[in-house]
């Protein structure tokens, strides 16, 4: 099993979407990388530095790390800053986190080539995770529990059969 951290826009359709795949095995949203511990969501909305951000445990026996990031970069507006979809601020940016330095190459590798694609450096930060914590309980699974919930990352992507 490895682990990755994938801040996409509003955590809620990130989570949806990588539930979806074969071989994630738990997701977990929560706040990353920001400046205080265990911020509340109004902290985060108010500044606290965090970005929403959705934990990943996967077999990479069953989904290559590459595969993973391949298809987090369909779900993301990669050349936007602090913005997906209607939610913009600092809370919204992107960013791949790990803690895992085998991860590294592919994670650089994947970037790359998105980058190659597009013509211009991403605006997706690729950090060390230096801090994690766990959202309040309505916000995991929030789409699941409130299937008519805003998400940026559109229906048909969240409904497309993946291989």
């Amino acid at each position: 099993m490895k682990t990755i951290y994938l801040a996409g826009g509003c955590f809620w359709g990130t989570q949806k979407f990588f539930d979806r795949l074969a071989g994630v095995r738990n997701t977990v949203v929560g706040y990353a990388n920001g400046s205080t511990e265990n911020p509340t969501y109004e902290q985060v909305k108010h500044g606290s530095g965090h970005a929403e951000t959705v934990k990943i445990e996967f077999d990479e026996s069953v989904i290559a790390p590459e595969k993973l990031l391949e298809l987090y970069f369909l779900t993301i507006d990669p050349l936007s800053v602090n913005r997906q979809g209607e939610d913009s601020g600092v809370q919204y940016r992107t960013g791949i986190y790990y803690t895992d330095e085998s991860l590294l190459a592919a994670i650089e590798s994947v970037v790359k080539a998105q980058e190659n694609a597009v013509g211009k450096p991403l605006a997706v930060e690729v950090l060390p995770l230096e801090n994690f914590f766990c959202a309040e309980e309505y916000h995991q699974k929030y789409l699941d529990k409130n299937p008519g919930g805003y998400c940026h990352i559109p229906k048909s992507l969240l409904n497309m059969e993946i291989k």
